[in-house]
């Protein structure tokens, strides 16, 4: 088998639905499977995985066991001879795993691979390429100062090396994650697919960055912005600079300055929120009937250049591809006054996110 494709979910039924919608597509030419691991979900993602998806391999751990002992798991089971390390909260393009897998067949000392993220509202990324958080750059981090932090040597768009992956799309062959050992399980959640990246590094192996590929990551579906996940995201960079970079006293005390100031006083950055005059369902379907069952007035759009400023663009899974949404997305991203969801193939609900700080939208018709 040639891909393993592992997705950890927890609480986030609906976007699950949607991701498994995108990887079915996007394996239908490839000799791969796909494996859930459930971290003991309180809604009823497990029913739906079975209901709606009875070829994949459905893990019930009976606690959440956190990302990296849950993914750990999913790859014990995994066959392929690559693995794919998915968030829930993705939507892959019908030709991002088999453009990878190409691009990494041609390499040698291959580790792992991430290609270019972009949030609901179709900004990039930027952790989607990151260097390693060495003493110096990690400080700057938490007390708010990021140039330092990502791989700007290179665009969005290009292909190159990197150093730090981020957790929600990490590709690589099964036998590398094997070698150094997967996921440290010290971690419960966040800063793991760091230390990954950088045990991959130093076992000899290159990390690269693939922009030749663009997928959505909702992001805020995976952990609330909150106090609790502010702690948890600079205690395991601590963990991290402990396991790795711990030198001297100076230094100790520096890092830990820096996660001090960063849990007290760091905020996620203020979002204005967008305003929305008009809905615009961009759909193929020539029966309109479920445009109004939708509980606001809409009308369709076959062209991006019908769609008027300040629309909700819903676009209409059943009519097109994740690829084309993605790219459609992009294109009226420029306007910068759009906000987007998706109808999810045979569904009767709305799902998006219109920025990656706070948790989507669901919403039933």
């Amino acid at each position: 088998m040639k891909l393993s494709i592992i997705i950890l979910n927890y609480n986030v039924r609906y976007f699950l639905d949607l991701c498994l919608q995108s990887v079915q597509a996007a394996i239908s030419d490839l000799d791969a499977e796909i494996i859930v691991v459930d971290n003991h979900s309180t809604d009823d993602s497990c029913a739906m995985v079975k209901q709606n998806y009875p070829n994949v391999k459905l893990i019930e751990n009976k606690e959440n066991s956190g990302f990296s002992k849950g993914n750990n798991i999913g790859v014990a089971q995994a066959k392929g001879e690559y693995i794919c390390i998915l968030n829930p909260d993705i939507v892959v393009a019908e030709d991002t795993f088999s453009k990878i897998l190409k691009f990494a067949e041609q390499q040698d000392h291959i580790g792992a691979i991430a290609c270019r993220l972009i949030d609901g509202s179709g900004n990039y990324l930027p952790e989607s390429k990151r260097n390693v958080p060495v003493v110096k750059v990690a400080f700057e981090k938490m007390v708010g100062i990021s140039k330092n932090y990502y791989s700007n040597h290179l665009k969005e768009d290009a292909v190159g090396e990197i150093d730090i992956l981020v957790g929600a799309f990490m590709l690589m062959k099964r036998s590398v994650y094997n070698q150094v050992k997967g996921f440290d399980q010290d971690y419960f959640m966040y800063g793991e697919d760091v230390d990954l990246s950088y045990k991959i590094l130093k076992a000899g192996y290159q990390n690269f960055y693939f922009g030749e590929t663009t997928i959505i990551h909702y992001k805020g579906e995976s952990t609330l912005k909150d106090a609790e996940y502010v702690k948890r995201f600079y205690g395991a960079m601590q963990i991290f600079y402990m396991k790795h970079f711990k030198s001297n006293f100076v230094f100790d005390a520096l890092v830990w300055l820096g996660i001090e100031f960063a849990i007290r006083f760091r905020k996620a950055p203020a979002i204005e929120p967008k305003t929305v005059n008009n809905y615009a369902v961009f759909t193929y379907k020539k029966d309109l009937d479920f445009i109004k069952k939708l509980p606001f007035k809409a009308y369709k759009v076959t062209d991006v250049k019908m769609v008027k400023p300040h629309a909700e663009v819903i676009f209409d899974a059943n009519t097109l591809t994740c690829k084309q949404i993605i790219a459609y997305i992009l294109h009226l991203q420029k306007n910068n006054t759009h906000t987007f969801k998706i109808i999810p193939k045979n569904s009767n609900f709305i799902i998006g996110s219109n920025d990656s700080q706070n948790r989507g939208e669901i919403l039933h018709f």
